[in-house]
């Protein structure tokens, strides 16, 4: 398996229809009056829970018990139910033999466990175009941000130099996402992980926006970890996995302290307490897991594999050239890219209208079109003022134009799908956005707890 969707998709085969999803027929009153099928094209936060999933997590329901806990039915069931998924999500990412997989609250969660363990002295290296969860755990290490760059082969190069550069006899830590969660574009993993090990660091894959739209394989990347979000991979419930190397995992301190982390535990004779941890994933799996998170996630695994990932990747690339050929055909409106038109990239597309507010936008695609966007900055900052060559501040009011002629955006407008995309929710935001440019809004919009809304009557 391969980063690149395009060459991954075998000749032939067939692009699949929509995976069904919970919400699909959620109807949405509109302030023109009426209500519209909403369209959620906010994949790229929160991806809805696919309908097996919802299915799969509801027939066990009834069963659930407490994992690692009991000598019960539904104990012993669920601790069962809870060890498979584990072997089912090192098989959907490819884990090596001795690799361990982690379960966390989600890729946030994931990369901040990975920032405890890292040994003294550790140096890191991280793009400023990393979303937050990948840019800001690393507070107690040496960091070293890279600039953004504006080619994959550039990305490259600037690791190398800065590798060059290192304490060649000190532990180090690559961090770096598989695909941007701002403008989707696909990062060169494996050529960033041989960077790594040809210098003796290792690296950390952000793959909370990867995995949901395309294959990883953690052998064949060549990465030392893979973290990601269970939300964003059409499982809710609010679970993450981080997998890799389970050294610097079983040499460290716990993460969270507490039963389940810990093997035996004794008082001494001086009053103190002498702990003996795990050596296994569970040392850093303190407290009662999320049996249902972890199942969901399980589930979306399953689901995606037997779906077929390569005509999933089909049919999602289909949707993006849509997207973005709609998108040029307005001349108001530009696509944020860090690669270039040409770069490989997922079903996250972000940009900005000239002359608009981005909240002001992205409100009446919701009021008056019943359509799911996001604005503003996406957790990932840097990497947006970056692309809008704008400095911190605020935007003006909602109602407002947010740029006068040759002024600068101050945040930007993102669309974002995957695999339970309806054609017709495409088509509609692409019509939306026209009708908005060329008629302006329907309704009067203010600011109201700093997020732009409709007026009231």
């Amino acid at each position: 398996m391969s980063v690149h969707p395009v060459s991954t998709c075998t000749p032939g085969s067939v692009a699949t229809a929509p995976l069904e999803v919970l919400g699909r027929d959620v109807r949405v009153p509109l302030v023109t009056g009426g209500e519209v099928t909403y369209a959620a094209l906010d994949y790229a936060a929160s991806a809805p829970a696919l309908q097996r999933v919802w299915d799969d997590v509801a027939a066990y329901a009834p069963y659930y018990g407490s994992v690692h806990r009991g000598a019960g039915y539904l104990s012993q069931l669920s601790t069962d139910l809870f060890e498979q998924s584990r072997a089912t999500v090192a098989d959907f990412l490819g884990c090596r033999e001795g690799d361990q997989v982690v379960f966390t609250r989600s890729t946030t969660d994931s990369l901040n466990l990975l920032a405890s363990v890292l040994p003294a002295g550790t140096q890191v290296f991280v793009f400023e175009t990393e979303h937050h969860a990948s840019l800001l755990p690393w507070r107690d290490a040496r960091v070293t941000y890279l600039t953004a760059p504006r080619t994959p082969e550039q990305a490259v190069a600037s690791l190398e130099a800065a590798l060059a550069q290192r304490d060649p006899y000190g532990p180090a830590l690559v961090c770096v996402t598989g695909a941007s969660n701002v403008t989707g574009e696909l990062w060169p993993v494996r050529e960033l992980a041989d960077a790594a090990h040809a210098h003796g660091a290792r690296i950390v894959l952000d793959a909370a926006q990867l995995a949901p739209h395309h294959p990883v394989d953690i052998a064949e990347l060549d990465v030392d970890w893979v973290a990601f979000s269970g939300h964003k991979l059409y499982a809710p419930f609010g679970s993450g996995v981080l997998a890799g190397r389970a050294d610097w995992l079983q040499e460290a301190e716990p993460y969270l302290a507490g039963g389940g982390a810990s093997r035996k535990v004794a008082r001494r004779a001086d009053g103190g307490v002498d702990v003996e941890w795990h050596s296994t994933a569970a040392r850093h799996e303190a407290g009662s897991p999320n049996v249902i998170g972890v199942y969901s996630i399980a589930s979306a695994c399953r689901a995606l594999t037997e779906a077929g990932f390569d005509s999933l990747v089909e049919r999602e690339q289909g949707l993006v050239t849509r997207v973005r050929a709609g998108l040029a055909g307005v001349p108001q409106v530009r696509v944020l890219s860090l690669f270039g038109d040409d770069a490989p990239r997922v079903g996250v597309i972000s940009f900005v209208v000239d002359g608009w507010n981005s909240s002001h936008f992205a409100a009446a695609l919701s009021a008056e079109y019943g359509i799911g966007v996001r604005d503003g900055l996406f957790c990932a900052h840097p990497l947006v003022r970056t692309l809008l060559g704008s400095e911190p501040t605020e935007p003006g009011e909602c109602g407002s134009p947010e740029t006068e002629p040759g002024e600068k955006s101050l945040n930007a407008i993102r669309v974002s799908f995957g695999a339970g995309t309806p054609d017709e929710h495409v088509d509609r935001f692409l019509g939306a956005v026209t009708e908005l440019v060329r008629d302006g809004a329907k309704w009067n919009y203010r600011t109201e707890d700093g997020r732009c809304v409709p007026a009231r009557d």
